[in-house]
């Protein structure tokens, strides 16, 4: 009798939170619009970054390693950036965007493969 008892109980309570969740959403999210276009993903021997729309020449583009070491950084950037990975091991690379004041506009993930 007890089992049940706790069973009900926590249904009650599992029914409180999802109506409270539910309550609390205003709306569906959309996510914001990349900026970036990367290709080809898994990249072998160059890897693609191309700007769709307008966007702040004075943005900062910085690629890390996985372990998290800037392995590349960009400034005055041009409408498309190729990068060569001669001297890129395989692995997960990350790419960001960032402004003049240091705040992250657009990240991301690429792999490469050799």
């Amino acid at each position: 009798m007890l089992k049940y008892i706790f069973y009900i109980f926590i249904f009650i309570i599992g029914l409180n939170f999802t109506s409270s969740a539910q309550n609390k959403q205003a709306g569906p999210v959309e996510p914001a619009a990349k900026i970036l276009k990367i290709y080809p993903i898994p990249a072998t021997s160059v890897i693609n970054f191309d700007f769709q729309r307008a966007y702040d020449r004075s943005l900062i583009f910085q690629i890390y390693n996985f372990p998290g070491k800037k392995v590349y950084e960009a400034t005055n950037l041009p409408q498309k950036i190729a990068i060569t990975l001669n001297e890129y091991y395989r692995g997960i690379y990350y790419y960001k965007l960032v402004d003049k004041d240091g705040k992250t506009v657009e990240s991301g993930r690429f792999l490469v493969v050799k």
